[in-house]
């Protein structure tokens, strides 16, 4: 210390150069330690970076050798400094967000692994990576709007202390593992938007945790198994657009204190809807649309005070429909069955929310102009095709801010088409077979799609000449008169 004080006070430039070097010393020692990676993580993480064969978009740029692999994109460490988990999605407003390749074995190396998130990346192909059932703290995998191929693995119930198995939208076959009972700590189970066959495993109902089962958008085929009264905690149940066959099974009424979302469109169901659906006060969505139930819709459904989206279009239903007791409904589908409505209910009219309303083909007769629903501001679709309906579209259409497609072919409407406002999100417009006349709007050369009678014309202008026609009439210039095709019923 005397040596440092004497220093000090006899040698200022030395002492100076003394506090420099300790300086940069402790700066090149934080660096270093900065730095550091396990040699395992890195190798493993840089070996799963050499599997990807395009990445347009620089999402592994900062994968460098070398580097801490901990502040790499998409890795995440929490065990002394290990990975514990690699979260990689794309970012949907950017075509070229995605990645293609396969998942590299030797991610096996990450043994502190415990989540694999590769979220809507596109192109990931292979088979379901097996280096998962090797590491022992695996609870998370979402693999998801990917490439991957294959069956599932028959010993994927191996993964006991799985929480969540993601595996949506890619292209898996078979079917649906029977060992898949054994994964009794699983509270999501997703393998929705495959190409899976058969029917579904019985030993599911093993799965007493679940929160989320969904197998919508496959082959599957059967009945639906009757053993939800084991599946209590179920929050969210999507069986749409598969093969299932037969009477929604009597255990779903188990679900009724919990259940939020109950999705069994597009498949061959039939028989009565249950009158214990009318129990679901906490069901904010119900799609049953594309079955074959027929008889009416219970009374209970009035109920359903929660329900913000219900959609029991294309069925064999008939009258009379429920009074419904809804806050606040937001899109509302009863197209096709054998519904009289008469008129556009008024629980649909007082909601300040919706915004998509569908009731083709639902026997309304009604003014049109004397339609006034609380809320337009928010509607994106419209579809009131095949009714009778009268009067014109004009003042229901200028209100609208950001609709998106308006059906209404084959109905008595009569208007001037140049009083209408065709706002800039507009895409789909379908007015055939009414009584419509006058200028065309020069703005309809933002549509996509315009069905307006049966006379088909040129575009507008060469900017239209992409525009889809469904025996549409489409006028030369925004001056010529619609004279042709446009007829009442």
């Amino acid at each position: 210390m005397k040596l440092f004080r004497s220093l000090f006070h006899s040698s200022p430039p030395i002492i100076i150069l003394l506090l420099t070097i300790f300086t940069l010393f402790v700066f090149h020692f934080h660096n270093v330690a900065a730095a550091t990676c396990h040699p395992d993580d890195e190798s493993g993480l840089l070996a799963f970076k050499s599997g990807i064969t395009s990445d347009p978009s620089n999402m592994l740029a900062s994968w460098k050798r070398g580097t801490d692999c901990c502040a790499w994109e998409g890795v995440t460490c929490l065990t002394g400094k290990r990975v514990t988990s690699l979260y990689l999605s794309s970012q949907t407003d950017n075509p070229n967000s995605f990645l293609s390749g396969t998942i590299s074995p030797s991610l096996s190396k990450l043994r502190f692994l415990d989540g694999l998130y590769l979220l809507n990346l596109r192109n990931i192909s292979g088979t379901f990576p097996d280096f998962v059932f090797n590491l022992p703290n695996f609870q998370y995998i979402y693999i998801e709007n990917n490439k991957l191929s294959g069956p599932i693995p028959a010993r994927i119930g191996n993964l006991t202390r799985l929480d969540v198995l993601s595996l949506a939208g890619n292209r898996f076959t078979g079917s649906i593992p029977s060992s898949i009972s054994g994964m009794t700590q699983l509270t999501q189970l997703k393998l929705g938007g495959n190409l899976l066959q058969g029917s579904v495993p019985d030993g599911i109902r093993k799965l007493r945790n679940l929160t989320y089962l969904s197998l919508e958008g496959n082959q599957l085929g059967g009945p639906i198994p009757d053993f939800f009264s084991s599946l209590t905690n179920l929050r969210t149940l999507e069986l749409s657009r598969n093969k299932f066959s037969g009477k929604i099974p009597p255990s779903i009424s188990t679900l009724a204190s919990k259940l939020a979302y109950l999705e069994l469109g597009h498949n061959s169901l039939s028989g009565r809807i249950p009158d214990f659906l009318g129990k679901f006060k906490a069901l904010d969505t119900l799609d049953l649309s594309s079955n074959r139930f027929s008889g009416t819709v219970p009374r209970s459904f009035g109920n359903l005070t929660k329900i913000f989206n219900l959609d029991l279009s294309n069925n064999l239903l008939v009258d009379p429909f429920p009074e419904m007791n809804v806050k606040g409904i937001e899109s509302l589908d009863l197209s096709n069955n054998r519904f009289h409505l008469k008129e556009i209910p008024k629980w649909v009219t007082s909601s300040t929310i919706i915004f998509s309303l569908k009731l083709a083909r639902c026997g309304i007769k009604m003014k049109l102009d004397d339609w006034k629903p609380a809320e337009t501001y928010f509607y994106d679709y419209i579809d009131l095709s095949g009714n009778e309906i009268q009067g014109s579209p004009v003042g229901l259409l200028n209100r609208t801010e950001y609709l998106v497609g308006f059906w209404a072919s084959e109905n008595k409407l009569r208007f001037d088409l140049k009083d209408l406002k065709i706002v800039k999100t507009l895409k789909y417009l379908d007015l055939a077979k009414n009584s419509v006349f006058g200028k065309v709007p020069s703005a309809v050369a933002g549509l996509e799609k315009l069905n307006a009678g049966t006379c088909i014309a040129e575009p507008i202008a060469l900017e239209m000449s992409k525009l889809k026609t469904d025996k549409g009439y489409i006028a030369r210039n925004p001056q010529e008169d619609l004279a042709c095709g446009f007829q009442g019923k």
